[in-house]
C-alpha cells in the first residue's frame, strides 16, 4: 500500500517513492457515504471511532497475525501498538479519505455499539489492476461467517457503485506472493 503526498490540482498524486501516478479516483466521482446489510454498516473511518477501532485490533491480534490481511511481511498489529497510534493511524485514514486519496471504511454492527473490522481501497500498487482492496474482521467474529458476507458484499458494492475496471483482492483472490511479482 501507497501513502500519498502532495496532490497536483489537475491530474497527478506524487506518493511517497517520488512516482507519479494517475489520479486514483475522479473529481466527478460520488464517493460511497456508507453500506449496510443486516449484518454491518460500512462507512469512513475517522478519529471518533478509535476506542472501537482499539478494541477490535487489540483483541484480534493472534487472528490479524495469522491471516496476515495486509500481506506476508506486514508486522500489523503487534501488543505494542498504543492507543495514541491507533488515533494517529485514523487521522491519517480519514484525511486519506478527505483528499481521495484512498479510502478506509470502519465496519460497524448495525447498531454502531461494536466495530468489526476495517476495509481499505487503495491504488493498486501495480499496473494489472487499479485498486487494491483488503480488509479485516475482528477475531471473535470469524465463526461467524462474517468475514464470507463481508467479502461478498464489499465486492459487489466495488463491482456497482465504484469506477474500478480492474479491482484487485490480494490475500484472497490472488496470493500475496503473486499479487507482489506484478508490476
Amino acid at each position: 500500500m501507497c501513502r500519498l503526498g502532495v496532490q497536483n490540482k489537475d491530474y497527478y498524486i506524487l506518493n511517497h517513492c517520488n512516482e507519479i501516478m494517475k489520479e486514483f479516483i475522479s473529481k466527478d466521482f460520488q464517493v460511497p457515504e456508507l453500506l449496510e446489510t443486516d449484518r454491518l454498516r460500512l462507512r469512513m473511518l475517522t478519529v471518533n471511532d478509535v476506542v472501537k477501532d482499539y478494541d477490535a485490533v487489540m483483541t484480534s491480534i493472534k487472528h490479524l497475525q495469522k491471516t496476515k490481511p495486509f500481506g506476508l511481511s506486514h508486522k500489523w498489529p503487534t501488543n505494542e501498538l498504543t492507543f495514541e497510534q491507533d488515533l494517529i493511524d485514523l487521522g491519517w485514514h480519514q484525511k486519506e479519505f478527505q483528499r481521495r486519496t484512498s479510502f478506509a471504511y470502519t465496519v460497524m454492527s448495525v447498531d454502531e455499539k461494536e466495530c468489526l473490522g476495517c476495509i481499505y481501497i487503495d491504488p493498486a500498487s501495480n499496473s494489472q489492476y487499479d485498486a487494491e482492496i483488503v480488509m479485516w474482521i475482528r477475531e471473535s467474529e470469524v465463526t461467524t461467517g462474517l468475514d464470507e458476507h463481508l467479502f461478498k458484499t464489499v465486492k459487489h458494492w466495488i463491482q456497482n457503485k465504484w469506477p474500478f475496471k480492474k479491482p484487485g483482492y490480494p490475500g484472497r483472490e490472488i496470493d500475496w506472493e503473486t499479487w507482489n511479482s506484478l508490476k
